[in-house]
């Protein structure tokens, strides 16, 4: 662990690799009786990328929002809007949201039976894609994915349902995925229990962004105006 610490740092002194802090609430914590205004509040509060996660009882033993919530965010901001497939038939639940105005689809690759041309599919779609790796899941299982990829989340949670403990053990495989950021054009995405710890520590090591959900921005007493400020201001 010491040895990519060190690593990362003498590539960011050397490229002053100072990338924006990119924020991503996600989607399933917020109120859903108040859809529309839980959108505008974030997006007023200045996040970055909505994050969206599908589920649909099979992959994950959770289910989480459907096309038409997607619509009605992609409908209530200009912000980009990403969906997290953890879905068993990605190729076909796919579809459903190349036909909406999401940027970003991420999946699973070991999901698909061709992730490859999946991913070729969806950016030829005209849509930014993405894979997601799992805790138990090695960078080498997905590395002939890598150079196809616009950005890449990792998971540090198992996935399937939001206020998890954050699992520390994934600390060297993103350490590992920061330094093949200089060989390769993806954003690094951190999913699950992402504190304002967690944010600061590894946003300064060279992670791009974070999906923040009930660790850091939802179920507070603070307004999301006021926690993203802080978030913001304690990594300048």
């Amino acid at each position: 662990m010491r040895d990519y610490h060190d690593k990362i740092i003498t590539i960011k002194r050397k490229y002053n690799m100072n990338q924006p802090l990119l924020l991503c609430p996600s989607m399933m914590c917020i109120d859903c009786d108040f859809l529309k205004d839980e959108i505008i509040q974030l997006d007023q509060a200045g996040i970055d990328i909505f994050h969206c996660d599908i589920m649909d009882g099979n992959y994950v033993k959770n289910m989480a929002l459907s096309p038409n919530d997607v619509r009605s965010i992609c409908k209530n901001t200009k912000k980009p809007v990403d969906v997290h497939l953890m879905v068993s038939n990605p190729e076909v639940v796919s579809e459903l949201y190349l036909k909406t105005d999401v940027s970003i689809i991420y999946i699973h690759p070991d999901t698909a039976e061709f992730p490859d041309k999946l991913l070729l599919k969806i950016k030829t779609a005209g849509k930014k894609v993405g894979i997601a790796i799992n805790p138990q899941d090695s960078i080498l299982k997905f590395a002939k994915l890598i150079p196809l990829c616009d950005y890449i989340l990792v998971m540090t949670v198992n996935p399937g349902f939001a206020g998890q403990k954050y699992l520390e053990w994934v600390e060297p495989k993103i350490m590992e995925l920061i330094l093949l950021k200089n060989e390769n054009n993806f954003k690094l995405i951190v999913d699950g229990a992402c504190s304002p710890s967690i944010i600061k520590k590894l946003y300064h090591l060279g992670v791009d962004g974070f999906v923040v959900g009930t660790s850091a921005l939802f179920n507070k007493n603070e307004s999301y105006d006021t926690i993203i400020k802080q978030i913001r201001d304690e990594n300048k």
